[in-house]
């Protein structure tokens, strides 16, 4: 049995005037109207959301998703956390929900709202993520975290500041520049490299070296829902549609310091799992969504990927592979860099993103042709790492 994807909802990501109930109604509505199913054949609700309490002061926020129409309620409703990974872990319990065979319907929401609570603020809940003792507590921020994957892969490697900073700065500018068609995005640049490049130490301060500010994911508000069933009840109810037909999730140590820093092991281990479990290779993948909450974990999803081999993540940025109209293009909706970073909500945001490209809608650039996506969310420091493969049916 495999699962089929029959709705979708993606709010504009960025700073909202909503609230955090107002976005969830919304977006429950939006997901259900698309999918053209009666709410009452919802089996199950699953909501990923990493810390309503923290930014908004609300927990227990699934069953808030019934408010969007009296015929949901009584329907079991769920909070599933697991910190930026939080809305593919919600999409995984709904798929295992029906592929057990318990519903046949599911509801899935990301939702996170993030600009109610200052810079400061948002730092610290997201801190609550990494390892309290061995990391927040050492003054260990999130891009303090990935700053040491990218001293950890420059190191392996022997990298030069200046040639890993220039590919950053590409990753940066081409995700900027693809945001530029994605009408949800928060931030969208026609900007090159070398405009990056040339921006003052103000505008561009150092974040965590070699981070700096433009190598970073967005504070945003936002959602995103689908609707999932089975692929032989989709077939009854859409001429095509989009099936998910494998997910794979992988947890790796929490600490990094019990890792490799330039490598996402995780990753690279969920997405040979699926590769085996699909028989096929990376050459057979049309295009990929990425988690690049900073610019470096791109250009490790490269090599986790199989799109470059191991050392040579910064060709494929160079050369062109991962641009529209590459060998293999990545995050052509502007990826987290620029269509912003709701945690929550990220990975349904992708399953999202992944749904459309393939129906020929495409939020953000097109990629021609595509029959097949893959998506890789991860949660905390590449911790959680979830990956799924979409084909177009």
């Amino acid at each position: 049995m495999s699962i089929g994807v029959i709705g979708t909802y993606h709010s504009k990501f960025g700073k909202s005037d909503d609230t955090i109930y107002e976005m969830m109604n919304k977006a429950v509505k939006g997901a259900l109207d698309s999918a053209c199913v009666d709410p009452e054949k919802i089996g199950g609700i699953w909501v990923g959301n990493y810390s309503g309490g923290g930014f908004n002061k609300q927990e227990h926020i699934a069953p808030l998703a019934l408010d969007a129409d009296e015929r949901l309620r009584f329907t079991p409703a769920t909070r599933v956390e697991n910190a930026c990974a939080s809305g593919f872990a919600a999409i995984a319990a709904a798929r295992n929900a029906i592929l057990t065979g318990e519903i046949e319907y599911a509801l899935v929401v990301g939702i996170e709202k993030m600009t109610s609570l200052r810079t400061s603020g948002v730092t610290e809940v997201l801190a609550m993520a990494s390892h309290q003792v061995n990391e927040a507590q050492e003054g260990y921020t999130f891009p303090g975290l990935f700053a040491e994957f990218a001293k950890g892969y420059q190191k392996k490697y022997d990298i030069s500041d200046t040639d890993m900073s220039e590919a950053l700065q590409m990753i940066a500018a081409k995700n900027y520049k693809n945001a530029l068609k994605n009408d949800k995005a928060q931030m969208s640049r026609d900007w090159t490299y070398e405009d990056i490049a040339a921006l003052s130490d103000e505008k561009n301060p150092m974040i965590a070296t070699p981070l700096r500010l433009h190598d970073c994911s967005l504070v945003s508000d936002g959602a995103a829902a689908i609707v999932l069933t089975t692929s032989e009840n989709a077939k009854t109810l859409k001429e095509s549609f989009v099936e998910m037909s494998s997910l794979i999730h992988v947890t790796d140590y929490m600490e990094i310091s019990k890792r490799d820093t330039y490598q996402f092991e995780g990753a690279k281990k969920a997405v040979e799992e699926l590769y085996k479990s699909e028989n096929i290779t990376v050459d057979d993948v049309d295009f990929a969504e990425v988690h690049d909450c900073f610019t470096i974990a791109e250009l490790l999803a490269y090599e986790a990927l199989g799109i470059a081999e191991a050392g040579k993540a910064i060709d494929v940025i160079k050369d062109g592979s991962v641009y529209p109209g590459g060998r293999l293009p990545v995050n052509a909706s502007g990826g987290l860099k620029a269509k912003g970073h709701p945690v929550g909500a990220t990975g349904v945001s992708m399953a999202v993103l992944a749904t459309n490209q393939l129906m020929g809608t495409p939020i953000g650039e097109e990629v021609k042709n595509a029959k097949i996506g893959i998506t890789l969310n991860l949660g905390g420091s590449a911790v959680n790492n979830y990956v799924a493969l979409f084909r177009k049916k």
